[in-house]
Formats: structure tokens, sequence, C-alpha cells
């Protein structure tokens, strides 16, 4: 074991606040975000539009954050690429959202599949959904008993409102 391991060193939200650059940090461990790629970006908008349309007309009561950082806790934070919050619109995300959607490049494909699906896990986020621009695929799962499973079907609740959320449109023009 080296130095480094046997040595960690953790870094706090206050610690966090004064860094240059774009970072998320993960139960004290920093980790540098990359800038997305050009179809990362298209998707993004196209998702964000996408639910914002459901919501203007079906649950008005939610809306969607674009690359807001989420509170965790004193020493996490993280920037999803999009989240669903229900209820009045905080100064801060300090609350767990209801949906959190990870569009996947080459350079994030381990932290969104494995650190941010077992934190979003852990922290009962009802849906998380990860994008893969490159296979024009979106895999979608929905926690239940405390475990994601593979969600199957287009019809998630937010609250009072049930809306059915066809991801796949967001590819159209893309092919």
């Amino acid at each position: 074991m080296g130095l480094a391991e046997r040595y960690p060193v953790r870094y706090t939200i206050e610690d966090w606040k004064h860094w240059q650059g774009d970072w998320e940090l993960i139960e004290g461990v920093p980790y540098a975000m990359a800038s997305p790629r050009p179809i990362n970006q298209i998707l993004l908008s196209r998702l964000t539009f996408l639910l914002e349309s459901l919501f203007e007309r079906e649950c008005i009561k939610c809306f969607v954050g674009v690359e807001l950082d989420w509170y965790v806790s004193y020493d996490t934070v993280i920037r999803p690429d999009i989240m669903v919050l229900c209820g009045e619109i905080p100064e801060r995300v300090e609350t767990t959202p209801h949906m959190v959607i990870e569009i996947v490049s080459p350079s994030s494909r381990q932290m969104d599949e494995g650190l941010k699906f077992e934190l979003c896990e852990r922290e009962g986020v009802k849906y998380f959904v990860l994008v893969y621009p490159d296979e024009r695929m979106v895999k979608v799962f929905e926690l239940l008993g405390g475990r994601y499973k593979d969600k199957k079907d287009k019809v998630f609740t937010f609250g009072k409102c049930e809306l059915s959320i066809d991801f796949p449109k967001a590819f159209e023009r893309l092919r």
C-alpha cells in the first residue's frame, strides 16, 4: 500500500467552494469534471425540453434543474447533468431529487455507472437514468426496496403526478 492510500486527504464542501474549475466532491474525495462533448449538450437540451414540456402540462409543481449542484452532505456535492425536483424552488439543492439523469461519455462512464449510481441509490433518488449518446440507448432504474431495479415501462410518478416519459425520443434527428 502506497503512502497516498495510507494517508488519504479528505475535503469538505467548505474547501470545495474555494477551488478553481469544476469539481465534484464525494465523501471528501475530489473528482475533476470533464468538458462535455457536443452530442452530450444536444441531448441535455433535448431531454430538458422533453421533461419541461411534460411538467408544464401535467405536473406544474416539478421542475428540471440542469447542471445544478446537489449538496448531499458536508463532504459530498455532485452536479448531475439533469435532476428533477418537486415543490418549492430552493436557494440551493439540499434535498434528494426525484430523478437524476446522467449523460454518459467515455470519460464519465465509470463515475456515472458506479459511484453516482451507488450514491443516488443510497440517498434515495427514486429514478436514476443513464443516457448513452454513442449507443443511442437509455437505461432507467427505479428505487424499489432500497435498491435500483431496471424500469421497463415509461410511467413515472412525481408526487401526485403520473407521467409517461419517452426517453428515446431525445435521440430523434441524431440518427
